[in-house]
């Protein structure tokens, strides 16, 4: 095992366990086997992105007050790189972990407080704004934030760049993302309509656009509206941290998430992580918290294998099982 080249670059464990520990304790079972683990903690656009982003760029950290999903509020985070570059997740405004499940109504929820966070980045003289938009409680067509940035005077002559981790177009955010986020049948169909009105007023129609669908539509809305250049989120963090350049310096990645399922492969992190890898030649393995993917899913992502590890102590050990694996 000595001199094994490991590059531990895993998502956060959503609403668990940041990125940043995930990889610590993967790269602490690995190291106690003795594998050289490097640990490269990344985001794909949902939760932890602007911490991904931080560490890549430097800069400040700023907070504000802003409204939450529900109308209360809350302090979201931006990122001031320095550089006329800002960054922000909408989770950290409008994220479903702010609401208490017993407190969620996917009706009410709104982007108002996404846009307050956008607003102040302009207003702080960012000239580039990149908006992670995993992780939302909200599936409002953006129609809060718009609002929000049109108090405030729109944007300026700043660009927007929204990191998106999801390919569903606009029309089909409430049925693929509302149930997650509390939505009752009766709901996704009243959602559906509401989305299909706000489109209808919008400047440029996103109905049918890929990834305009990314935090109930909020992708889309600043599209519409702004001409926000829709990106993938883990190909976007991937390039700021040098992703391509650690790999050369590399003989096995582990990666992760929350839960490997069917959206894995539709723009999450591990998705294009193992699709890098396969361009250099150096395979991939995951650890996630739940595994909800078949054999054949699993293949079509291009993974060696997959352990599940749902906390810090499995983590770890899961690292040291590999390493011995590799090992043998």
């Amino acid at each position: 095992m000595t001199g094994l080249r490991v590059l531990v670059a895993p998502d956060s464990f959503k609403g668990t366990m940041s990125a940043q520990v995930v990889a610590d304790a993967l790269a602490a079972g690995l190291a106690g086997a003795g594998a050289d683990a490097v640990t490269c903690p990344l985001a794909d656009g949902g939760e932890g992105t602007t911490a991904v982003l931080h560490a890549a760029w430097g800069g400040e950290l700023v907070r504000h007050t802003v409204s939450g999903p529900s109308g209360e509020p809350v302090v979201g985070e931006l990122l001031l790189a320095g550089d006329g570059r800002a960054a922000l997740d909408t989770a950290s405004a409008s994220g479903l972990h702010l609401v208490p499940a017993e407190r969620r109504d996917p009706l009410r929820a709104s982007t108002f407080g996404t846009g307050q966070l956008i607003a102040a980045a302009v207003a702080a003289g960012a000239r580039e704004v990149l908006v992670g938009v995993g992780g939302s409680a909200t599936t409002d067509g953006g129609a809060g934030a718009l609002e929000a940035l049109a108090r405030a005077g729109g944007i300026g002559d700043a660009v927007l760049r929204v990191l998106c981790d999801v390919w569903t177009p606009f029309e089909q955010a409430a049925e693929v993302f509302g149930p997650q986020k509390g939505a009752t049948a009766d709901q996704v169909a009243a959602l559906t309509a509401r989305l299909h009105e706000v489109a209808g007023r919008l400047p440029r129609d996103p109905r049918g656009r890929p990834r305009t669908g990314a935090a109930g539509g909020l992708s889309g809305a600043l599209w519409a509206v702004y001409g926000a250049d829709l990106v993938s989120g883990a190909d976007a963090v991937l390039d700021a941290v040098r992703f391509d350049e650690l790999l050369a310096r590399t003989d096995l990645v582990v990666t992760g998430e929350g839960c490997l399922d069917a959206q894995t492969g539709q723009g999450k992190l591990v998705a294009v992580v193992a699709a890098r890898s396969a361009r250099r030649r150096v395979p991939v393995v995951a650890v996630v918290g739940r595994r909800a993917l078949d054999d054949a899913g699993v293949a079509r992502l291009g993974l060696r294998a997959v352990i599940e590890a749902g906390d810090l102590g499995a983590l770890e050990s899961a690292g040291a099982a590999l390493a011995r694996d590799l090992a043998g």
